[in-house]
């Protein structure tokens, strides 16, 4: 997805934060910040995370939004808003619209979540769905903010939602302050470039590390090049940070002020979301996680952390169905999961006797797919596969040794 931002560049300042930060007392929680023994003990410093999903609507997003609309002059109030998103930024914009008096209309893409797009309506938004990616969705908002004078809110790429997005990086401060490195995801940069704004210029030494999703990583191109380039089809996961190309008014911040930008893959996005459920009792979304799936490989990859470190976990807006798959997919990544094929005898108790070594083996199974008809196989002859849950790659290789000890020719 890719955005354009309309007018000059404008810096963003702490004295924006702070005015943001006045503006949003009463409209956004302070939200907690909550220790992580668990990440702790694998960086080796202290680690702390700002659970911005457990924000109102669910992600940080309300922040700029309210920020950028209360800005508005009344004119423009009577104009009304007009945004497009397939979550979190439909959800900050109707609420916030909601809150000041203001009419929205938030464009969605017609395979958006029926969560995502339920909330949004009960927020106060006009919902319209259009299109099947976001970047139809966008031109359509666009092509109503042309005809009809509604203002379009930008998710990133305005500095009025930066310096509502940098009240994360105060908070930060206030709950934190002996803080020495803050992970943040990044998509279009803005809530990246609002906590770098605010952090710096109040505590220069600290760290602030980004993070992108491996197949949507338009910052690590644009850095190279020094202006924002274009990502051919960015797919991840993680659809709160996939965006085609930084925002112009972030990407100047984040070259200026964040200190790297490094990514991670659709596996350690997974493994995080079940941290973060499993360990410290938060649903996250995977953009939200991505801070965490950062840390996963410990202070040596992220070249070293001088702690305490702060991860934000920036939304929680998940779809029950993703976060299913995505669980899944995290314990598979954690070799929680085992799938097995083998040949066994096709007579009566067969099966039953395999499901015998599987539970003396402790191994839960899944799924059995029993195939007995396929010609590659003797007359006598039955074909299974297993999809087991296990304790762990130790426990992966236990099983696999009890079904060789057991007579079982495991075909790979």
């Amino acid at each position: 997805m890719s955005y354009s931002t309309a007018g000059p560049l404008r810096a963003v300042t702490l004295d924006d934060v702070r005015g943001a930060q006045k503006m949003l007392s009463g409209v956004a929680r302070v939200t907690a910040m909550e220790s992580s023994r668990h990440l702790s003990q694998l960086v080796g410093v202290p680690v702390y995370l700002k659970c911005e999903n457990l924000q109102r609507t669910g992600s940080f997003k309300l922040r700029g939004a309210y920020v950028r609309i209360a800005g508005l002059l009344p004119e423009e109030r009577a104009a009304g808003v007009v945004a497009a998103s397939a979550g979190n930024h439909a959800q900050g914009v109707a609420l916030a619209s909601s809150l000041l008096g203001v009419h929205a209309t938030v464009f969605m893409p017609k395979g958006a979540p029926l969560p995502k797009v339920s909330a949004t309506r009960d927020y106060g938004a006009e919902v319209r769905l259009h299109g099947q990616v976001v970047d139809e969705t966008l031109a359509a908002a666009q092509e109503h903010a042309a005809r009809t004078g509604a203002v379009f809110i930008h998710p990133f790429d305005h500095p009025d939602i930066i310096a509502g997005q940098g009240t994360v990086g105060l908070e930060i401060l206030e709950q934190c302050p002996t803080v020495r490195t803050i992970v943040v995801g990044i998509g279009g940069g803005g809530l990246a470039a609002g906590v770098a704004v605010a952090v710096k210029a109040l505590r220069p030494e600290v760290r602030i590390i980004g993070v992108q999703a491996e197949g949507s990583a338009a910052y690590p191109p644009s850095l190279a090049a020094g202006r924002p380039v274009t990502v051919e089809s960015p797919s991840t996961m993680a659809d709160g940070i996939r965006v085609a190309r930084p925002g112009d008014v972030p990407f100047a911040i984040v070259e200026e002020l964040v200190d790297e930008v490094r990514t991670v893959t659709e596996g350690e996005l997974s493994a995080a979301l079940l941290l973060c459920l499993e360990r410290a009792k938060l649903v996250v979304e995977p953009a939200g996680a991505s801070p965490v799936a950062a840390l996963l490989g410990g202070a040596d990859g992220l070249g070293g952390l001088e702690g305490p470190v702060v991860a934000v976990l920036s939304g929680g807006n998940v779809d029950p169905v993703l976060l299913q798959r995505v669980l899944r997919h995290g314990m598979a990544a954690q070799g929680r999961y085992l799938a097995v094929r083998l040949r066994l005898a096709d007579r009566p108790g067969a099966l039953a006797t395999l499901l015998g070594v599987l539970s003396v083996a402790d191994a839960n199974v899944l799924d059995v797919s029993h195939v007995r008809t396929d010609p590659r196989l003797g007359l006598t002859e039955a074909e299974v596969e297993l999809h087991l849950e296990t304790k762990g790659p130790a426990h992966c290789a236990e099983v696999r040794q009890a079904l060789r000890d057991a007579g079982y020719t495991i075909i790979d």
